[in-house]
C-alpha cells in the first residue's frame, strides 16, 4: 500500500529513507535533497537505483519507473545495465531539453535567453558534445574555474544551469551522480571576500539576482514573496504576513497595518505595474487563508523566514546578501540616482528624527509612487522605461 503523498514529501526534512510501499522510496540527503530510490534484487544481489531527484521526478512517475523495472526484474531482464546501455545524450542535447522543461516556470523570455547564452558562451565549448556519463568533476572545473573569481555571478549562475542539466540526466537515468553538485565545492577557489555586516547586493546587480532566483528551483509562493520583497522595499515580515484585505487594487495601494510595521504606524505602498503581475500569480495559489503568500506546506500560514533564506542560499546569493539586504540596495539606488531622500526615508517606513521628523506629516505617497515605479524599472530591466513622477516631482 503507498504510503507517501505529496503533502508528506514536501514535509519531510529529517534525513533518511522513506518507504513508498513495496520497493519504492524516497531519500532525504542532510543537505534536504530529496531522491527516489528502488531496492531490487537483480541476479541474486540487493541493487538500489536512483530514479532521480523529487520534483524533478513526481510521485507518480516515481511509482511507475519501479512497477516497470519489477516487471522487467520478473522477466529475467536487469533495468539497471539496460538503462546504462541505452543512448547517451550529449551534453549539450541534455542542456536544450532541460531548458525546455524550465522554460515554462520562468516569467519571462529574457530569462531564458540568459540561460542558453551562459551556456553556449562558456559550457557548450568544452562540454557540448561529450557524451554525459563521460563529464566528470575535472571537465566542469574546467569550465568554472577560470571565471570563478574573476566573474563570480556569471560563474554562480553558470554552475547552476550546468547542474540542473546534470540533475535532468539523473532523473532520467542517464548518470547516477551530478558532478555539478557538493561534491566540487572544495575544488573550486576561494569568492572574492564581502565584509559580512554589508549582507547587500549592489543595486546595479538586482535585476540579475531576480533572474536568478525566478530560474531557481524554490516554490512559486517563496519567488513571488521575493519578487514582493524586493520590488516594494519592505521587511520580511510584512511581505509573509500580507493579506488579500490590505490590498486596494482600485487606489493601487498595499496598505500596511500598524500592528504589523516595527514603528507601530500603519505604513501603504504604492502598488507599481511590476507587481500586478506578482498579485496575479499570488490568486492563483490562493488558499482560503488570506495571505498572498500562503506556505505550501503548512495551509493556512505565511511562508517562513527560513523559505526565503533558503532561496537565497539555494541560488548562490546567501554569500553576498540577506533577503533584509535589498532594503540597502533600494537606499543606495535612492542616493545614487538622486532621489530625495524624505521619499527614499518614507519608501523604507523608517522613522525620521528631530525637526524634520517633526514637520513630515504626509506620507507623501504619490511622489513616492514615481520613484517605486522607476524601481521597479530597474530591478525587472525596463531601465529605458520613461516614469512619470520618478525623481519625486
Amino acid at each position: 500500500m503507498s504510503r507517501l503523498t505529496v503533502k508528506k514529501i514536501q514535509a519531510l526534512e529529517s534525513p533518511g529513507m522513506y518507504g513508498d510501499g513495496g520497493t519504492l522510496f524516497l531519500r532525504v540527503a542532510p543537505g534536504g535533497s530529496k531522491q527516489w530510490i528502488q531496492r531490487l534484487t537483480i541476479n541474486g544481489k540487493r541493487r538500489d537505483i536512483g530514479l532521480g531527484g523529487w520534483p524533478v521526478v513526481t510521485l507518480a512517475e516515481a511509482r511507475d519507473t519501479a512497477i516497470d523495472n519489477r516487471r522487467a526484474v520478473r522477466a529475467g531482464r536487469d533495468p539497471l545495465a539496460e538503462r546504462r546501455k541505452a543512448a547517451m545524450p550529449t551534453f549539450r542535447e541534455a542542456a536544450i531539453r532541460t531548458h525546455k522543461s524550465l522554460a515554462a516556470t520562468w516569467r519571462s523570455g529574457k530569462v531564458a535567453a540568459v540561460w542558453m547564452q551562459r551556456m553556449e558562451n562558456h559550457a557548450f565549448p568544452r562540454l557540448g558534445d561529450m557524451p554525459v556519463d563521460r563529464i566528470g568533476r575535472d571537465n566542469i572545473l574546467q569550465v568554472l574555474t577560470p571565471i570563478w573569481t574573476t566573474k563570480a555571478e556569471t560563474a554562480r549562475k553558470l554552475r547552476m544551469y550546468i547542474r540542473q542539466s546534470l540533475q535532468w540526466c539523473v532523473a532520467h537515468g542517464f548518470i547516477d551522480v551530478n558532478h555539478a553538485g557538493e561534491n566540487i565545492d572544495g575544488a573550486l577557489p576561494k569568492m572574492p571576500s564581502v565584509k559580512q555586516h554589508l549582507r547587500a547586493l549592489p543595486y546595479r546587480e538586482v535585476p540579475d539576482a531576480l533572474e536568478t532566483v525566478d530560474a531557481g528551483g524554490a516554490s512559486a509562493a517563496a519567488k513571488n514573496c521575493m519578487r514582493w520583497v524586493v520590488l516594494t522595499a519592505c521587511r520580511s515580515g510584512e511581505a509573509r504576513g500580507a493579506q488579500w484585505s490590505e490590498i486596494d487594487m482600485e487606489a493601487r495601494v498595499w496598505i500596511v497595518p500598524g500592528n504589523r510595521m516595527k514603528t507601530g504606524v500603519e505604513h501603504r505602498v504604492p502598488i507599481t505595474d511590476a507587481l500586478l503581475p506578482v498579485i496575479e500569480a499570488a490568486r492563483e495559489l490562493d488558499d482560503g487563508s488570506g495571505l498572498l503568500f500562503p506556505s505550501p506546506m503548512k495551509r493556512g500560514n505565511p511562508i517562513s523566514d527560513m523559505t526565503l533564506t533558503k532561496v537565497l542560499r539555494d541560488t548562490g546569493l546567501a554569500e553576498r546578501a540577506t533577503v533584509h539586504g535589498f532594503r540597502s540596495s533600494f537606499r543606495d539606488w535612492c542616493a545614487e540616482t538622486g532621489k530625495p531622500r524624505d521619499i527614499a526615508e518614507q519608501a523604507l517606513a523608517h522613522t525620521v528624527q528631530g525637526v524634520e521628523g517633526a514637520y513630515l506629516r504626509s506620507d507623501i505617497l504619490e511622489r513616492r509612487r514615481g520613484v517605486m515605479e522607476a524601481w521597479a524599472a530597474h530591478c525587472t530591466g525596463e531601465r529605458g522605461k520613461v516614469v512619470k513622477g520618478a525623481f519625486g516631482s
